[in-house]
């Protein structure tokens, strides 16, 4: 925290002294995902991109870098600040039943995932690790699995607990034949979460490991059931999504949909942390300029974060699904332009 000191005095002698202590905000960090997790490098190169989010299932055998990724190792050193997204759905791995396997001498046997999430009618629902699994401990070796890669890596990343709770558990889920509507699923979650966060907090991690619960912010009850300040305590980050997909909707109003909700509804523990976007975009057929809606970006962060906390401390752009840049070089110069302006320098 700096300091200035203001010292006035008039003709006849008298003196008035001011104290001011001031703190100058870092920069947001502007980063990026690349569709698959693919090697966003050639994207990066050339622009002010400094964070980057990438997704594994716990499932998945190579968690950290991942498979084929040694990239991510690279781009880490660099330091570029990585959000990597854990799941407990299932993916990455074709084997969906018991896992065995042996970490650091220590053989673990784990069950097959319990759970369906992202129950939306007409669908295929995706299978996932049940929280009263997790609960029970029977997925300790998948966390144990993780931990051990994560330390191989040289460098702390911000691990997010989930993609989004919130679609996860729209139409409720189901774990071992027991159906869970939405307000459950969400308690449930908040209980695995904790289990999760304690339980790799009770172990050696890497200097600058941080911790946040991924949701995609855009239900106002669940996002209030979802970070209690007993949760909080033990995450750094708040975290919400951020797209544009309707023809109406501007830069400010979606960033601070959210923060308005947690400004209104969360407790102060909450509200202390800085807010991680992990993902945000704009939708191209409702934006067929997308390069001017992107430029609108920075000036929305920079009010949102004057008005006071939660203050956005990273967005990443996320080049895929509904923020798929189309001409993709006209998108990713948008961007690099956005990254090269205040509140990114």
């Amino acid at each position: 925290m700096a300091r200035v000191t203001v010292t006035v005095r008039d003709k006849a002698g008298n003196a008035a002294t001011a104290i001011a202590d001031y703190g100058i905000a870092p920069p947001v960090l502007g980063g990026y995902y690349l569709a698959g997790n693919a090697d966003p490098t050639a994207d990066l190169a050339g622009g002010n991109f400094r964070s980057l989010t990438q997704y594994r299932s716990f499932a998945d055998g190579y968690t950290f870098p991942g498979y084929q990724k040694t990239w991510l190792t690279t781009l880490g050193q660099a330091g570029i600040q990585i959000n990597m997204v854990l799941e407990l759905k299932h993916y990455g791995n074709s084997n969906t039943g018991a896992q065995t396997f042996t970490v650091d001498g220590v053989t673990y046997t784990v069950p097959a995932p319990a759970m369906t999430i992202q129950q939306q009618p007409g669908t295929t629902w995706p299978k996932a690790y049940g929280y009263g699994q997790v609960l029970a401990g029977q997925c300790d070796g998948l966390f144990a699995r993780a931990l051990s890669q994560y330390r191989t890596l040289g460098f702390g990343v911000n691990i997010q607990l989930a993609s989004e709770l919130d679609t996860d558990h729209q139409y409720g889920t189901t774990e071992s034949g027991v159906a869970y509507g939405w307000v459950d699923s969400d308690a449930r979650a908040v209980q695995a979460v904790t289990y999760i966060v304690n339980w790799f907090k009770a172990r050696s991690l890497p200097a600058g490991t941080t911790f946040s619960v991924g949701v995609g912010g855009w239900d106002r009850a669940s996002y209030q059931r979802t970070h209690p300040e007993a949760l909080m305590a033990k995450l750094d980050f708040l975290h919400w999504n951020v797209y544009a997909t309707s023809p109406g909707d501007t830069a400010l109003a979606r960033f601070r949909r959210t923060k308005d909700w947690a400004v209104a509804d969360l407790g102060p523990v909450a509200l202390s942390r800085p807010v991680l976007i992990g993902e945000w975009g704009v939708r191209v057929a409702e934006f067929p300029d997308q390069a001017a809606w992107i430029a609108t970006v920075p000036p929305a962060i920079a009010q949102l974060n004057a008005a006071g906390r939660p203050r956005i401390a990273r967005t990443n752009y996320f080049n895929s699904g509904w923020g798929t840049l189309s001409p993709k070089a006209t998108g990713l110069a948008a961007l690099r332009a956005a990254y090269a302006t205040p509140p990114y320098v």
